[in-house]
């Protein structure tokens, strides 16, 4: 039963100062005490409030309500087992924009008014904010569990949007060509990197794959056999086995210190990431030939048969891509010519939104369309529809069409010596069609 001790204050010039202190009994039988009250009753009452909130499962103990949000998070940090990239990516969220704000405020002293406003103010693109606020309700949803506050104050909010005139900043697009990359583009800056770093340019564009993806790919996993029923035959294709992917980012320890950057394969993404990709004809053919040319494990490895770092990678793709000038020969250096640019600002990430840009053009159905981005469909219909031979078949014909087309119109016959334009489309279609 709670009840209030009298405090008489001893302080230098106090004069006597009479306070009231309650106390009341905590969930582990032990006796809980808060000073500071002007009279019993109020001691008394606050002490009973407590000792009920006990007993309905709800208590909250002050101490680890004025928990401060930086303490927290570096908890949640700590016993949160992600993949490295997204360990990365939450603590620069945290130590560049999150934690110079709420650091030392209290859990129960976070409101989604004062969160809602900070966002606001963020000197960031809008995505960025978000992702922000969405690490902070994860946060303080850890917080509710952990008994340090009774509700998370961001949980299920709407941020408010600045859509004051004037107020944003204008980025350009890395691209600036309506449309994005072309097919031609994919394949003018793979025939200029050569076989070896061409094809998994080539390979992004006509079959998806996201960075990370392609750097894990696997020779066991490249180029196996999909095998279907089809109506009254067989359909039949290659296909390429997404099941891990590299990973680039920096390591860090329980603290959040920092200890480096680091390439781990890791698992995929998400269930939907792992995948197998159906390939057209032309791109099975060149990743036959850089099969038996590649000594190493990972087809889209380094020459020296290691994960490219994405500033390496850069080096070489970047001027491709950009366009460099011309080097005279000198003493230690030799002779390199000019290159005109071919799309300034292409990625990898453009040539990978170039596939699904192509799988939208030939209408490849959504069942398939998900399945070989590595997307997770959203909705109901992702448990009822489910990709055919026929869809396949359609779509495979469909990047088949759109490669040579392309082929014709930048005028190139062969790449690297191992396409021909001289290949029949019934022999190109043979390859597709049902047994």
């Amino acid at each position: 039963m709670a009840y209030a001790e009298k405090r008489v204050s001893t302080a230098k010039g106090s004069k006597g100062k009479v306070s009231w202190r309650a106390r009341f009994r905590l969930p582990d039988g032990t006796w809980g005490s808060e000073p500071g009250f002007p009279t019993k009753k109020t001691a008394v009452a606050w002490g009973e409030e407590q000792e009920r909130l006990i007993k309905q499962g709800i208590w909250i103990d002050p101490e680890k309500r004025n928990t401060t949000f930086g303490d927290f998070a570096r908890t949640f940090m700590a016993s949160r087992r992600k993949r490295g990239r997204t360990v990365g990516t939450r603590w620069d969220n945290l130590e560049l924009h999150i934690l110079p704000r709420w650091e030392h405020i209290p859990l129960g002293k976070i409101t989604w008014f004062d969160v809602d406003a900070w966002q606001q103010t963020m000197d960031v693109e809008d995505v960025r904010r978000g992702q922000c606020v969405s690490l902070m309700s994860t946060i303080t949803t850890a917080a509710v569990d952990a008994g340090c506050i009774t509700v998370n104050p961001l949980y299920g909010r709407r941020r408010t949007r600045d859509t004051a005139g004037g107020t944003t900043t204008y980025r350009p697009p890395k691209i600036r060509r309506d449309g994005g990359a072309r097919p031609e583009d994919a394949l003018l800056v793979a025939e200029r990197l050569g076989p070896a770093v061409g094809i998994h340019v080539l390979t992004t564009a006509f079959a998806g794959l996201r960075w990370g993806e392609g750097l894990g790919l696997h020779r066991d996993n490249t180029l196996l056999a999909r095998q279907q029923p089809w109506g009254a035959g067989e359909f039949a294709c290659p296909i390429i086995r997404i099941v891990e992917e590299y990973a680039e980012y920096q390591e860090r320890d329980e603290h959040g210190d920092r200890k480096g950057y680091i390439v781990r394969l890791e698992p995929t993404k998400n269930d939907g990431s792992t995948r197998d990709v159906d390939i057209p004809p032309f791109l099975a053919r060149l990743l036959r030939h850089h099969l038996d040319d590649w000594p190493h494990e990972r087809p889209f490895c380094t020459p020296s048969g290691q994960p490219w770092r994405r500033g390496n990678w850069a080096r070489t793709f970047r001027p491709a891509c950009d366009g460099r000038p011309k080097r005279e020969r000198r003493r230690g250096v030799s002779y390199r010519g000019a290159w005109e640019p071919i799309l300034p600002g292409l990625d990898m990430r453009a040539l990978r939104a170039l596939h699904d840009t192509m799988q939208a053009e030939i209408g490849v159905k959504e069942p398939l369309a998900f399945e070989a981005a590595g997307h997770q469909r959203p909705g109901i219909k992702r448990h009822y529809q489910k990709p055919t031979p026929a869809m396949r078949a359609e779509r495979l014909e469909g990047l088949e069409a759109i490669f040579w087309k392309a082929m014709a119109n930048v005028n190139l016959r062969t790449l690297w010596g191992r396409v021909s334009l001289a290949k029949t489309s019934d022999e190109m279609i043979s390859q597709i069609s049902p047994k």
